[in-house]
């Protein structure tokens, strides 16, 4: 068997296994993830073998496959992945989508050149289920307009129901920019559409699932418009997302991999409790691609005391400390609210311990979570302080000679570092550093002076090996 055969078939295989694999009662869907290097430079392009889209049980996918339509082998090869559509549709009208043999979805495909995800398998029993629209911005809102006019024929033959409203999924994340100050993008799309938009209650979020429901009222047209101007707004907050972590490199972590929480992730996450946002074919699985699961380089403990505002530790808790509890499952890691100095103190430490990759999860939820608490504003980034303990004797190596390291660290991390002259080191002989900046500017200088302070221990070491031991004396 040829070398690239053999690793198809096990990939083939592996995928196989994990399809429909059961964790936390959450089922896996396993499917590919785009490799822009492969067939260059003699890189092997796995082919998707017919049909291997119907092991992703759970959804009905129907993809209209025109070369370069999608990026495919005659579009670009390095354009940014545009944020799909999700919606959510009465399960009642799913089988109407669809039609007779799959002849609608494929019309609906074929017109808007896109591909349609219907997650129908997911959730069993629930009244509605997700559907995923992955095109051009007009291929998005064409097929959305085709599914509304398809619904609305068969609520009005049916006589089901009296409307069908649009609803768009959104991550939490996006909907502050969509909302506005004061709610004004909000007020100004419905004034403009002639509808009436509600966007559904925090409450309903949990870890792991970041997507509120937006509701649309009105006629199909009025929703048609909605949905153009709703997506500029959720299109635009991805985009600044997207821009903000290319701008941003940590050692240790691959960035493009990190799917973990919402808004801070190049990617949407891969699943949630309505269903998986499903890639596109000539794909190469991620095991392969990167190796391994494991995203970081390193999985030693590491504790950071980060400070938040005093009236957002209610709802980083959440009520009898619910949210905390699924934060700390979720990251992996232990989260832990330490008691006021002072009553009046403007902030509270939080301790998170955990190897980087947790490090990472908690503390991203922690920032997204006060900024969807408004603790910051729409427009205001979201600046938090954080304490790492350091070696005394990598704190020199941190400042470097005349302040040029920790100055190129700032520079490079847009986070203000300081490291405290008078400090004395505590029993373990170690000292604070301080890092002040928003999410990824703290991560990344976290990063860096954690490869410092490895550095040192690393020149220690060495050191040590190379002093001799006293000999033993002799009897």
């Amino acid at each position: 068997m040829h070398l690239a055969d053999a690793f198809i078939q096990s990939d083939l295989q592996c995928i196989q296994k994990l399809t429909d694999h059961s964790f936390d009662n959450h089922a896996f869907s396993v499917s590919f993830i785009l490799d822009e290097e492969a067939g260059r430079d003699g890189g092997v392009r796995p082919q998707v073998p017919r049909g291997a889209s119907k092991m992703r049980t759970g959804s009905w996918q129907q993809e209209f496959g025109q070369p370069g339509a999608m990026g495919g082998p005659q579009g670009p090869r390095h354009r940014q992945q545009e944020l799909p559509l999700r919606i959510l549709v009465p399960t009642q009208f799913v089988g109407a989508i669809i039609g007779k043999e799959g002849l609608t979805i494929k019309n609906i495909t074929k017109q808007t050149q896109s591909k349609v995800d219907i997650h129908r398998k997911e959730n069993t029993g629930a009244n509605e289920k997700s559907i995923t629209i992955h095109s051009s911005k007009e291929g998005c809102s064409q097929a959305c307009r085709m599914i509304l006019e398809i619904m609305e024929k068969e609520a009005n033959d049916t006589k089901i129901v009296e409307e069908v409203p649009l609803k768009i999924l959104a991550l939490n994340s996006f909907v502050g920019r969509l909302i506005g100050k004061e709610g004004r993008n909000l007020k100004k799309i419905e004034q403009d559409t002639g509808t009436k938009i509600i966007i559904s209650s925090l409450q309903d979020l949990t870890i792991y699932n970041q997507e509120r429901t937006i509701t649309v009222r009105g006629g199909v047209e009025e929703c048609c418009n909605a949905e153009v101007e709703i997506m500029k707004k959720l299109r635009e907050a991805h985009e600044n997302d997207v821009a903000l972590l290319n701008q941003t490199n940590m050692p240790g972590i691959n960035m493009s991999t990190l799917g973990i929480f919402s808004g801070l992730s190049a990617l949407p996450p891969a699943s949630g409790l309505r269903g998986p946002l499903s890639a596109s074919a000539n794909y190469s699985p991620l095991l392969r691609s990167q190796g391994c699961l494991c995203v970081f380089q390193t999985a030693e403990q590491e504790v950071v005391y980060l400070f938040v505002p005093t009236p957002a530790v209610g709802a980083l808790i959440g009520k009898k400390g619910q949210h905390i509890r699924e934060l700390a499952h979720y990251a992996g890691a232990s989260i832990k609210i330490a008691a006021p100095d002072n009553p009046d103190d403007p902030d509270r430490m939080v301790i998170i311990t955990g190897p980087p990759e947790a490090q990472f999860k908690a503390q991203g939820r922690i920032y997204g979570k006060l900024k969807e608490e408004n603790f910051f504003t729409a427009k205001e980034e979201a600046k938090l302080e954080a304490h790492i303990k350091v070696p005394f004797t990598a704190a020199g190596r941190v400042i470097g000679k005349g302040g040029k390291t920790v100055n190129e660290l700032q520079n490079l991390t847009s986070a203000e570092v300081i490291v405290p002259r008078d400090q004395t080191a505590d029993e373990n002989d170690e000292v604070f550093v301080k890092i002040i900046g928003h999410f990824f500017a703290s991560q990344s200088a976290q990063r860096k002076i954690r490869e410092i302070v490895q550095q040192v221990k690393q020149q220690e070491r060495k050191y040590q090996q190379m002093v001799p031991t006293p000999s033993e004396p002799s009897n």
